[in-house]
């Protein structure tokens, strides 16, 4: 899903990024409330805000998507959809680094070796650019820190989203009013298709959202880190395919430097699976082997 959004962020770039930012943080907010009111999950509120430390790292959180967010949609708009997908190629090192620094997760060493071609990816893309990859950097330390945030939060994927969502929406309904107070709003004076493209950006925003949320608190932020080649590798394509941008072989070479540490990654998470599968086998056909009693003594 974050592979194919900057599809849908071309379709707005009459709009400012500043402005489609607000809206989708606006409109995040009614999506959260409807899921919500679906499932009927709201015992999770009071609590929180009995804990102003974890507020607080909410707080952060929200700033923290919402920079990311704002980098992003300015980049598609200034059709800069390579470096972005250069800064989420580097996201999952960040994520990695974190997670084995701070939480003191362990990497098998054929995943070792997947991250050293893929940083090597990194190096070779950023050489093909020619100066230091800001929107890169930018995008890939602002989500990389929020996904370690995130973990630490401990919420679900559901209610993640829409704590981050009660806490911008006052700032970017606010800001939206001042828009159009000011008559620079493009919100009614693009058409139908436009207001609803708008609208329906807070659903583009909650799922994949949502969905990273829940994977967050489930699965160790290593795995995660891995699996978000998927997004930049889409984004990479679009950028060709659809967008034209400039592709030099320097750029082709860092991109088949990432497919080979894919590779490497799918094939061990193939073998580390088998063997999961094996000794669960074992498990389930081995008899527990009781303790033995203590003797007892007696006078």
């Amino acid at each position: 899903m974050w592979g194919l959004l900057p599809l849908y962020w071309h379709l707005l770039d009459s709009t400012p990024a500043g402005e489609v930012l607000a809206h989708r943080m606006v409109w995040s907010l009614p999506t959260a409330l409807l899921m919500l009111a679906a499932v009927r999950n709201w015992g999770w509120i009071r609590p929180l805000l009995r804990r102003p430390k974890r507020l607080g790292m909410l707080a952060l959180s929200a700033t923290l998507i919402s920079v990311n967010w704002y980098i992003f949609i300015w980049a598609v708009a200034e059709d800069r959809v390579l470096e972005a997908s250069l800064g989420y190629f580097v996201n999952p090192l960040l994520t990695i680094a974190l997670g084995v620094v701070l939480l003191s997760e362990r990497l098998r060493p054929v995943q070792w070796a997947a991250v050293g071609v893929g940083g090597a990816a990194v190096v070779v893309m950023s050489v093909a650019y020619g100066q230091v990859p800001w929107i890169a950097l930018a995008l890939s330390v602002s989500f990389a820190t929020y996904g370690l945030i995130k973990k630490r939060t401990a919420l679900d994927g559901l209610e993640g989203f829409s704590a981050d969502s009660a806490l911008q929406f006052l700032p970017a309904l606010g800001f939206l009013i001042v828009l159009g107070a000011r008559g620079d709003a493009t919100f009614t004076g693009e058409g139908t298709g436009h207001a609803l493209l708008l609208v329906v950006s807070g659903l583009a925003t909650a799922l994949p959202l949502i969905f990273f949320g829940a994977a967050a608190v489930r699965v160790p932020l290593s795995t995660i880190g891995l699996m978000q080649y998927i997004a930049p590798t889409t984004m990479f394509l679009l950028g060709v395919l659809a967008f034209h941008e400039e592709m030099p072989p320097e750029r082709w070479a860092g991109f088949l430097l990432v497919w080979t540490a894919l590779c490497m990654l799918t094939w061990d998470a193939l073998r580390q699976a088998r063997r999961n599968r094996r000794t669960a086998a074992v498990a389930r056909h081995t008899p527990a082997v009781a303790e033995p009693r203590p003797a007892v003594v007696t006078d």
